[in-house]
């Protein structure tokens, strides 16, 4: 399964494609925190059998911030997102839940499965397979299974996410391995390290770039007040 730090690689590349010129270390700080929230379900998982990959995977959470967001910054008549934080907290907000969905959710999704619409629909669902032209079979794709059988559905009460903090269930504490994923394949450590370049370059050029305006605003600033006090001393 794809472990938190890539789920926070992808969401560093969400936020600094999304965010650009605008990207800086808070910035970052609530990507990296929106895309690694969801895995926050698995100790939930100690209490609530089947709770990771469900409770906080499910694509309701996102709907509903979308919504809670969405009536705040465009139906009340004053928004107190923007009031407080101003229109770069409304764009922080509206990256961070991309982010969530983009680098928190999907990731999973497309490899061994979430609880999509928990708990309204309490099944697990993966987008997983293969997409290719072939000269013998023509256009091939395993992604929709056409099948007129359908597998028995896989839910929080036959199903568990075994993890690191959370083994699977009757296993014996003492002799249980727990595995802590980082990078269980070689793409995935490729985009452990892209992410993590982008992510630095990116941040250094921003820090460059605002620091350069400061120093120009600093100058234009002294270079304006020059005149006033070439005047005074004429005087």
């Amino acid at each position: 399964m794809p472990s938190t730090l890539v789920h926070v690689a992808v969401g560093g590349l969400l936020g600094a494609g999304l965010h650009g010129a605008g990207f800086d270390r808070r910035a970052a700080a609530v990507v990296f925190v929106a895309a690694a929230f969801p895995d926050v379900d698995t100790f939930f998982g100690f209490v609530l059998p089947g709770a990771h990959r469900a409770l906080f995977h499910t694509f309701l959470l996102p709907a509903a911030l979308v919504a809670a967001v969405a009536y705040d910054t465009r139906v009340r008549s004053v928004s107190r997102l923007r009031t407080r934080f101003g229109p770069r907290g409304v764009r922080l907000a509206w990256v961070g839940i991309v982010t969530l969905v983009g680098g928190g959710i999907l990731p999973d999704l497309f490899t061994n499965g979430v609880n999509a619409f928990y708990p309204l629909h309490d099944a697990f669902y993966t987008v997983n397979g293969q997409f290719y032209l072939s000269n013998r079979q023509g256009v091939v794709q395993t992604f929709v299974d056409l099948s007129p059988s359908e597998p028995a559905s896989r839910t929080t009460g036959n199903f568990h996410y075994s993890t690191g903090a959370d083994p699977s269930p009757g296993a014996d504490p003492e002799n249980v391995e727990r595995i802590f994923p980082i990078a269980m394949s070689g793409t995935r450590l490729m985009l452990l390290v892209l992410s993590a370049f982008v992510v630095g370059a990116r941040l250094r050029e921003n820090e460059r770039s605002a620091e350069e305006e400061a120093v120009a605003g600093t100058a234009d600033a002294e270079t304006d007040a020059t005149p006033a006090a070439s005047q005074d001393s004429a005087r």
